[in-house]
């Protein structure tokens, strides 16, 4: 099982199609679900999110420049060890970040990039790593 809790909707279109294309390709690996928060302060996003989230027994990985890098591979080891746990949650903050609280609460705090990157394209690239470390784990050509 994966989760993605991200706050805000998809108003780029060509990016909600991207979303899409990934998510419905990763579903022949894994279940997904995507949890959309409505975007507010960041405390009561925290709020949101955390609620959200709470129950869920696999590992809890907050997405913010600061955290920890792995390459694809890396990624791929990371989802199939997840999985022994009860799987794996990202979690996407908006234009102001994730509260301390939410990113205290994670098991870990992961990095797309040193950059930043608005939560549209976030979800896009981390629905694409998502897809290409299961693809990596099933042993397909999409990952050169």
């Amino acid at each position: 099982m994966i989760k993605i809790a991200v706050v805000g909707k998809m108003k780029n279109g060509a990016l909600s199609e991207l979303c899409s294309d990934y998510s419905e390709r990763l579903s022949h690996f894994d279940k997904i679900q995507i949890l959309e928060i409505k975007d507010s302060d960041t405390e009561r996003e925290g709020e949101k999110i955390l609620g959200a989230l709470s129950g869920f027994r696999g590992r809890i990985y907050a997405m913010g420049e600061e955290g920890f890098e792995t390459d694809s591979e890396g990624f791929s080891k990371i989802l199939e060890r997840d999985l022994l746990l009860g799987g794996s949650a990202f979690i996407i903050g908006g234009p102001y970040g994730l509260s301390d609280k939410v990113k205290k609460s994670a098991h870990s705090v992961l990095s797309l990039s040193k950059m930043t990157f608005t939560h549209e394209f976030a979800r896009v690239l981390l629905l694409e790593q998502l897809y290409r470390a299961k693809s990596i784990s099933a042993g397909s050509k999409y990952h050169h």
